[in-house]
């Protein structure tokens, strides 16, 4: 196999395993659920699309990309779905709950009623 052709893979791989990363970065970063979807099925479908023509592209072999090809619809296919669905659960059950920030506490609305010092854990002699 020619140089070119091993850099071009190589490019193809490290560019896939990029946009594989930076969709893990947004899983964790994004504040909603369509958000996160958003950046897992977009960006970790280009990056898996990236690595397997990066690697067909590598092993020289037709019978092997046509079934990284496969995979690759595959995996779109069931991305797409399972983000249908979990999108639909989320819109379904959003006006039921509270919103929960990132630090996954309840955000305070208005006074509760409560001073600072029996608001604070332990305050009462209770842990």
């Amino acid at each position: 196999m020619s140089l070119t052709l091993d850099i071009i893979a190589a490019v193809l791989m490290i560019a896939g395993a990029f946009f594989f990363s930076v969709g893990t970065l947004g899983l964790v970063r994004f504040p909603e659920v369509r958000s996160r979807l958003h950046a897992l099925t977009k960006a970790d479908n280009l990056g898996l699309g990236l690595i397997l023509s990066g690697a067909a592209l590598w092993l020289a072999d037709w019978a092997v990309a046509a079934l990284m090809l496969l995979c690759w619809l595959f995996a779109l296919a069931g991305a797409s779905v399972s983000a249908h669905v979990i999108a639909g659960l989320e819109a379904d059950h959003a006006e039921r709950r509270e919103p929960v920030h990132h630090t996954g506490e309840h955000p305070v609305v208005g006074n509760t009623g409560e001073d600072d010092a029996a608001a604070t854990p332990g305050a009462d002699g209770r842990p």
